[in-house]
């Protein structure tokens, strides 16, 4: 059986890790590298590094930041920002990375998943959604790194989930933007539905708060990673009692060595 992951994210603005509460308020947490290592060293299973404010500004993450990651950790890691076109997507690939991730700049060109799945594999490409419910319905919001630019994109969530996935997606990240950072919990019922509807992989995203989150969400749905961020950056939770009570929950887990 696959072993879940536990899934530790980057937000980076300014060079900086920040984390906000439902994608506004930025707080400066942290040194990027500094915080990679820890997370690698810890027993984290992969990594995200998310330059949130790359594509409101018409920017592509800095190789900088990629080649000193890729010197100090030992774990897959993504990497998403502003990536437009195929090229953008092979240089940071080139860098050391084992998968890119692509939001606002795919909804603006569907075509670019299936651009980079047909060169790289689908492996290597990640479709995330910032997610908000709205009426009976979950609608895929843009731009979501700066609050001034932050819009309703038109899709529908579970749609737009299915159209990358048929365009060459090999996972999704699915970004709650009604539980970010409140530490709640994940949302369920959104996650669930939406894990059970596509044949491809789906990471949780938002509202970790506790280590039975992560067993919530792993038994709940059929999820094959949690990620969190303010609960690591801030200490509140260890990745260790993550993962123990993940085994004691017989719920397949890597346990660090």
């Amino acid at each position: 059986m696959l072993k879940k992951r536990v899934i530790a994210c980057l937000d980076v603005k300014d060079g900086n890790v920040v984390k906000g509460i439902q994608f506004k308020n930025h707080e400066v947490l942290g040194d990027i590298v500094e915080l990679a290592q820890v997370y690698s060293d810890s027993g984290i299973d992969e990594l995200v590094f998310y330059d949130i404010t790359a594509s409101p500004r018409g920017k592509v993450v800095e190789i900088k930041w990629i080649e000193k990651l890729s010197k100090v950790i030992s774990i897959p890691f993504s990497v998403a920002g502003g990536i437009s076109k195929l090229e953008d997507a092979e240089k940071i690939l080139s860098a050391g990375v084992e998968k890119v991730s692509v939001n606002s700049m795919a909804l603006k060109n569907p075509n670019l998943i299936t651009e980079i799945a047909n060169r790289f594999g689908y492996q290597a490409i990640v479709v995330g959604i910032d997610s908000l419910k709205s009426g009976d319905d979950y609608r895929v919001y843009q731009m979501t790194g700066d609050p001034s630019m932050t819009s309703c994109s038109g899709r529908l969530t579970f749609e737009w989930a299915k159209e990358a996935q048929e365009r060459g997606a090999g996972e999704i990240v699915l970004n709650c933007m009604d539980q970010d950072g409140v530490q709640k919990g994940f949302d369920l019922i959104q996650t669930k539905r939406l894990a059970s509807e596509l044949s491809i992989p789906v990471v949780a995203s938002g509202g970790a708060g506790t280590a039975q989150d992560f067993v919530d969400i792993f038994k709940e749905s059929r999820v094959s990673g949690a990620l969190a961020a303010s609960i690591f950056h801030r200490e509140i939770v260890s990745i260790n009692s993550i993962k123990e009570l993940l085994k004691k929950n017989n719920i397949p887990v890597r346990l660090l060595c």
